[in-house]
């Protein structure tokens, strides 16, 4: 392994010089700084990022958990995460909880063993309580993207979900739609919850009783078998002529099963759901959704973490939550009863 005195040596400086051009530090000639890198490359130095951070207690490094990479609202908060970690001058690394808790468990073992300065984490729900108790308890630093767990005070960027679910609501009841029902992901689920809270606010206010039947709560994380949602809609009498996902990818799901059973989208049933598809949107603009500022969550929530890491011995400074508005855009999901 090639170390510092070996560059030094080679560079004709001595180790300290060395240290300052890796480290950016102390006054250097730019012809000093130009010949100790120009060796540096020669010999394929890499820097020894892991014992400089246990020399001066900073990894530079900040890592992001979140429960699905294939979801494009996950992908977009992870571009807006990543710019503002490098704009600061950090790197980013990705984990993927894919919803499961053991997995959650792991990772932030694998944050702790890496000394991670800080993390934001999409919790995969309520019972990631004891992770993140135990970040607080090693005093690494977090901020909560989309979803809040009970008993956790912390720093938190969020959608406004129940008055996403309500827009949902009132847009098909505009277009005559009576029958809406409602697929939603677990009610451990912070931002699950309050979308039924504006499902069920909505059908209220728009004089249309609530019938559970019409909701199903299961996994927002995609899947291969269908049943649960055949048996669901095999269950609602009458058949809804309406139905709000909770997120894009029960969307798309609910979309595979309609038309597996010949059902056409949206002549028969319409689809209206939380988050846009990306790139695909663009090239087909089909779902009518309610399209939270994915690129903000992950932007501003690291912008917090900074904040938070650099404030990390001011005892007593508030948590910060951000509420996010989402706005819907209207496409041909949904059709019009008369």
């Amino acid at each position: 392994m090639v170390t510092i005195y070996d560059i030094a040596a080679k560079a004709g400086v001595s180790a300290m010089t060395v240290s300052r051009v890796i480290n950016n530090t102390g006054k250097i000639s730019d012809k000093t700084r130009n010949k100790v890198r120009r060796v540096m490359e020669e010999l394929n130095y890499v820097p020894n990022h892991m014992a400089r951070s246990l020399v001066l207690q900073q990894s530079n490094v900040l890592f992001l958990l979140i429960t699905d990479i294939t979801n494009p609202f996950y992908t977009t908060v992870a571009r807006g995460a990543e710019d503002a970690a490098r704009k600061h001058g950090y790197r980013l690394l990705f984990g993927n909880s894919d919803e499961s808790v053991e997995k959650e468990k792991d990772y932030i073992d694998t944050i702790l063993a890496t000394r991670a300065d800080g993390v934001l984490v999409a919790p995969t729900g309520d019972l990631s309580l004891p992770h993140l108790e135990t970040l607080r308890r090693h005093r690494v630093p977090f901020v909560l993207l989309d979803r809040e767990v009970p008993g956790m005070d912390s720093d938190v960027v969020l959608g406004d979900s129940k008055e996403g679910a309500r827009k949902l609501v009132d847009h098909l009841t505009s277009c005559g739609h009576r029958r809406i029902a409602l697929i939603n992901g677990s009610p451990l689920i912070s931002s699950a919850r309050l979308r039924l809270e504006g499902y069920r606010e909505a059908l209220k206010l728009n004089d249309i009783p609530f019938d559970q039947n019409y909701v199903l709560e299961t996994a927002f994380e995609p899947r291969s078998d269908l049943s649960e949602i055949e048996s669901w809609l095999d269950r609602m009498s009458p058949p809804p002529t309406a139905i709000v996902a909770g997120n894009n990818v029960l969307a798309v799901e609910v979309i595979r099963t309609l038309h597996a059973r010949g059902f056409r989208v949206p002549e028969q049933v319409s689809v209206v759901c939380f988050d846009d598809l990306g790139p695909y949107s663009e090239i087909d603009p089909f779902l009518t959704v309610i399209a939270q500022q994915a690129y903000q969550f992950g932007y501003l929530g690291t912008q917090m973490l900074v904040d938070r890491i650099q404030e990390r011995d001011v005892t007593g400074l508030p948590w910060k939550k951000i509420v996010l508005p989402a706005d819907m855009i209207v496409r041909r999901s949904v059709s019009t009863i008369k």
